[in-house]
């Protein structure tokens, strides 16, 4: 279930709401894998994460430092995924 982040961005959902998407990009469940903020190190399961879907595409944010980890735009019917924040990722 997807949680609303209580704080000055009501808009921040976490890692949940982005499941669907995970899904459909990697074939496999996505919220239990561990990425690796490639800005602070912090590791944590992509469920933990911070997630904005009203930005141009989806962005998903460390819940560390609030760097950037992914973007992911849906484009002519095909997910466009830059995950240059993430240093690793490794699904359970």
């Amino acid at each position: 279930m997807t949680e609303r982040l209580s704080g000055p961005d009501d808009n921040a959902l976490d890692g949940n709401a982005i499941g669907g998407v995970l899904h459909e990009i990697f074939g496999t469940e996505m919220t239990t894998a561990e990425v690796t903020c490639g800005h602070c190190g912090h590791a944590c399961q992509v469920a933990e994460e911070v997630v904005y879907l009203r930005a141009p595409g989806t962005v998903v944010r460390c819940r560390t430092c609030t760097e950037v980890l992914v973007v992911v735009v849906r484009k002519q019917e095909m997910n466009c995924v830059d995950m240059s924040g993430v240093a690793a990722l490794r699904a359970s």
